[in-house]
């Protein structure tokens, strides 16, 4: 009789556990508010703007808002290393498995994270693929928080009244600009 009720309780014991468990709501993670809709770079422009910047070997390039790495990854085949900021963890974990791909994820860092809170300091070249709004918003920490003489490029939007370096562009299926600017001095 005693381990018929030891059983007994021991099953409502374990009822009550998995009727608690099952009651639980799981914190499931809202898929972030995203400003821009992803749109790959072409390679072409990718050169372009890689090209304006002089990546090489020595330089660590922070690609904010990096979709899937593809800058991330022409520049680390340059032989630079990347950190590429994004907010959509399927860009994120797409990224991570193109770097992967391509031979290259030792030299590359993917972070799912937003930009505008993200530690730039340590960058040698920032590169942008943002709506003029974000660039503009971004505008004030680049200025605050990168050394003098850092380049930073962009493909086709510009900086409000922050004039470009340079500008070039380059038709494909449509006209693309890759935009040159360097962090100046302070005063």
């Amino acid at each position: 009789m005693r381990t018929r009720v030891l059983f007994a309780t021991t099953w409502l014991v374990a009822l009550s556990l998995l009727a608690g468990c099952a009651s639980i709501r799981t914190k499931t993670r809202e898929a972030p508010k995203l400003d821009v809709v992803w749109v790959p770079t072409p390679p072409e422009v990718i050169t372009i703007m890689l090209d304006l910047a002089n990546v090489g070997p020595k330089d660590l390039v922070y690609d904010l808002g990096c979709g899937e790495g593809e800058i991330l990854i022409a520049a680390a085949r340059r032989g630079a290393r990347g950190v590429g900021v994004d907010l959509d963890p399927v860009r994120i974990r797409n990224a991570r498995a193109n770097a992967q791909k391509a031979g290259v994820a030792d030299k590359i860092t993917f972070y799912e994270q937003d930009l505008f809170k993200t530690d730039i300091s340590k960058a040698t070249v920032v590169t942008l693929y943002l709506l003029p709004e974000l660039n503009e918003r971004l505008r004030p920490t680049l200025l605050k928080t990168l050394r003098p003489g850092t380049p930073v490029v962009s493909h086709d939007f510009a900086m409000g009244d922050w004039q470009p370096e340079r500008t070039v562009e380059v038709t494909l299926e449509r006209t693309h600009r890759a935009y040159l600017w360097r962090i100046p001095a302070r005063p």
